[in-house]
């Protein structure tokens, strides 16, 4: 069942969870190899969201977690533990996560963290986990500070980082576009910094010539009106969106309302048709090109697969008030799904040190709704090597045929 509590610090919380059972203690004598928040029937697993905020719209991924690992714990759990997922809301605010952090730690005793959103409330929290050792795994982030075995040996990320999808807009426009001349709209952050850095190397020599502008803003910021009339009165004729959803909306929305018709590339991270398409407004979004690495609940090519019909039953149990073309939501299945499999992997070796080389020697994992077979590369523990170029057609997104790859 998913219930909800206030913890010590007055923050909302989302369990996914069952009753300990009476005489059940956290396993502490020789020889059995568990970590804290791990019992003979239950692993703990801490989660800091934004449920409100900024990046309130990622909260449907973390709400998504929760009811996969219901699921779970309905077939027997995870060889026969349950998952009790203590999710506590941060309204995006680094200062809250790592109040979380303590909390889950060192009053929740969690076995690890897990899926918490976003680049500064993650970077915010790294040195308390690493002092306590606690691993972080699949952070909602593609930052390569999280790709950093030498520096967070604890920390394993699950996203395609930004700089590689960065690199991938410089290869699309090399192509495609070779005269384009770039201007970028960007997050003032790793998240932001890492996809200009990627797009920049992916431009090597030609990058001076071709990226005419840039113009960041703060997540604190109430629009990017200001950001998206500098752009264009640069001269550029290429627009590349690095933002929340809500700026991207809105990035979107001022250029049509100017008149400004630039070719539009959008970070993946935008992609999702309820939390940001149909803010901006459908029609206006025909043309975007960006990059994929979840299929597309929409694509007709897919309608009749069973990983497609296996997520729709899914979603229709457990999150029925979800949109299934949301692609939150389908990262956020496949995710869980990771973290499950990297569980089983472990056996009842369930301490931090196991968990995090479950999670870091991952192979050929053929995940539902995802595009590529990933493996980690254990020098940075990156499980993504591509992406797909696609376009939005004003009704799903399309993936573009090889030669326009």
């Amino acid at each position: 069942m998913i219930k909800k509590r206030t913890p010590a610090r007055s923050l909302a919380a989302f369990l996914v969870a069952v009753t300990l059972p009476v005489g059940a203690t956290v396993a502490v004598a020789a020889g059995e190899k568990y970590a804290p928040g791990v019992t003979d029937t239950e692993i703990k697993i801490g989660q800091s969201a934004a449920y409100s905020g900024p990046a309130a719209v990622v909260g449907t991924m973390t709400r998504a977690h929760a009811d996969y690992f219901k699921m779970i714990n309905e077939q027997g759990g995870v060889n026969g533990r349950t998952l009790k997922v203590i999710s506590l809301d941060d309204g995006f605010n680094p200062a809250r996560t790592v109040a979380n952090a303590r909390t889950l730690v060192e009053d929740d005793h969690v076995a690890f963290m897990f899926g918490t959103t976003g680049d500064p409330t993650n970077l915010a929290i790294l040195p308390y986990l690493r002092k306590r050792g606690v691993p972080l795994l699949f952070p909602i982030s593609g930052s390569r500070n999280f790709y950093d075995p030498k520096n967070n040996p604890q920390v394993v990320g699950w996203y395609p980082t930004y700089y590689l999808d960065g690199r991938l807009k410089a290869r699309y426009l090399l192509k495609h576009s070779p005269s384009a001349k770039i201007g970028v709209l960007y997050e003032n952050d790793a998240f932001g910094r890492e996809h200009v850095a990627g797009l920049m190397d992916g431009l090597g020599g030609r990058a001076g010539g071709m990226v005419v502008a840039q113009a960041s803003y703060e997540p604190t910021d109430a629009t990017v009106d200001s950001q998206i009339i500098q752009l264009q009165q640069s001269g550029a004729n290429t627009l590349y969106l690095i933002a929340l959803s809500k700026f991207d909306a809105q990035a979107i929305r001022k250029a049509d309302e100017i008149g400004w018709k630039p070719l539009r590339l959008l970070d993946y991270t935008g992609q999702s048709l309820e939390g940001m398409l149909k803010l901006a407004g459908l029609q206006r979004s025909i043309g975007i090109v960006s990059h994929a690495f979840l299929k597309d609940p929409n694509d007709p090519k897919i309608q009749r697969s069973p990983e497609l019909k296996t997520f729709l039953t899914w979603e229709k149990t457990y999150d029925p008030e979800a949109v299934p073309s949301d692609a939150n939501i389908v990262a956020a299945y496949a995710q869980a799904i990771t973290l499950v499999d990297v569980l089983r992997n472990c056996g009842n070796d369930l301490t931090r040190d196991n968990i995090v080389h479950q999670a870091t020697t991952l192979h050929d994992l053929h995940l539902p709704m995802v595009f590529e077979t990933l493996g980690n590369n254990q020098h940075g523990y990156e499980l993504y090597h591509d992406m797909l170029t696609e376009r939005f057609d004003g009704k799903e997104w399309v993936i573009l045929p090889p030669s326009e790859q």
